[in-house]
Parts: structure tokens; sequence; C-alpha cells
């Protein structure tokens, strides 16, 4: 109560007080509507097993979804849970994902692991907080599979440059069953073809917003 009257809480989206994230601007978060490519799930014109974003990549997932696109609103919803240390988000955007997409079909759930430095930076690991809270959603269980070898930020790079940042930056050890990859935002896919490559299973991926670089590929 104290922080609170020290540092008001405003909705990320509209300034409004009282709340980080208000009722209508939830509710108003855009989706990822289909159609969708069925691999990587871009928005497209009609229902593709692959579209031009995916078409010509070996992919190791088995498909990707997101509950919402990544514009200018969540943007900054995203740069206050990520770079803000407003760690209260998380369970709001996981409970947005666990509303808007389907629980999936697999054994366990699993997080892109962080940059130790940006880890100590923050105290905490987005992607960590939400798949621990989407586990608890949708009644899996939640392990720390992954680990970073390598790798470093990927924010400003090229889609060829992010491939390569990320190619070998992930170990797991042997995993059975199907996993789910948990991260925050899907931006390429070079991460979480890089993780699912890592952990050599069936792997399903699910984030709280996508990067829409077109509004409906072909």
């Amino acid at each position: 109560m104290v922080l609170d009257l020290l540092l008001p809480r405003r909705c990320l989206v509209c300034d409004v007080s009282g709340t980080l994230l208000c009722t209508c601007c939830r509710g108003q978060l855009p989706r990822v509507a289909p159609p969708l490519c069925a691999l990587c799930g871009a928005p497209t014109a009609w229902p593709v097993a692959r579209c031009r974003e995916c078409t010509g990549r070996r992919l190791a997932f088995a498909s990707a979804r997101a509950a919402v696109a990544y514009d200018g609103g969540v943007r900054e919803i995203v740069r206050g849970w990520k770079e803000r240390g407003l760690r209260g988000l998380g369970a709001e955007l996981a409970r947005v994902v666990a509303e808007r997409l389907p629980r999936p079909d697999v054994d366990r759930l699993t997080f892109v692991p962080p940059d130790r430095r940006r880890r100590r930076e923050r105290g905490y690991h987005p992607a960590e907080q939400l798949a621990r809270t989407l586990a608890a959603e949708w009644d899996l269980p939640c392990e720390a599979l992954l680990e970073r070898a390598g790798g470093s930020r990927q924010r400003g790079l090229s889609l060829q440059a992010r491939r390569g940042n990320v190619a070998h930056a992930f170990t797991a050890a042997p995993v059975e069953g199907a996993v789910l990859l948990v991260d925050d935002v899907y931006t390429t896919g070079a991460t979480a073809d890089a993780a699912a490559r890592a952990l050599g299973a069936r792997v399903e991926v699910v984030t709280f917003a996508r990067a829409i670089r077109s509004p409906r590929l072909g």
C-alpha cells in the first residue's frame, strides 16, 4: 500500500491509474487470429502448412502459437515486464495466454533459459515466470530442461544474425515425451528453433506475444 502511494500504478497502455493493465486494455489486446500457418503460427490469408515466413527453414519445433500480436501497446507491456521490473505482470499475462490458447497435449513445460547477466540484473526471469504460472493453470509439471551455453541478446539483430547468435546457445539432457517450450515473445523463431533442437523431442512453442511482420502471409 505504501509503495502504491509513493509509486502509483498506471496502466502501461492507456495510463489510467490504479493498475498496470486495466480491464479495458486487457480485453483489447490484439489477438493472433486464424487462419494461421500450421507450423510457425503467422497470420495467413488462408490455412497453410507453411507460410513464406518459415518455408525453406528446417524448424525443429512442431508448432508455435502466441496469445497476442506484438503491437505498440503490447510492446509497452512487455517492456514494463522485462525491463522495468514489473514482475507482477507475469501472472496476469499468463492468464491471458491460458484464456486464449488451448491447453497443449504435452507431458511437461519448460522455458527458454535466461542470459545469466540479465537474470542477475532483473532478479527474475520472465519466461520462467510465465511457464510456471501456465503450468499451474494447465495442471502440468514445469521443469528447467535447458541450459544456456552461449548466445547474447537478440534485440536489434537481423534474421540471419539471430539464427547465428543462438545456433548453439542451448544444451539439454535427453528428453522423453512431448514438451511445451515457453518464451515471452516470438520474433523470428530463431530462439525457439535452437531451444527445440537442443531438446530433441516433440516441441510445441507458446509465447505471450508474436511479432507480425506482414498482416496476412500467403
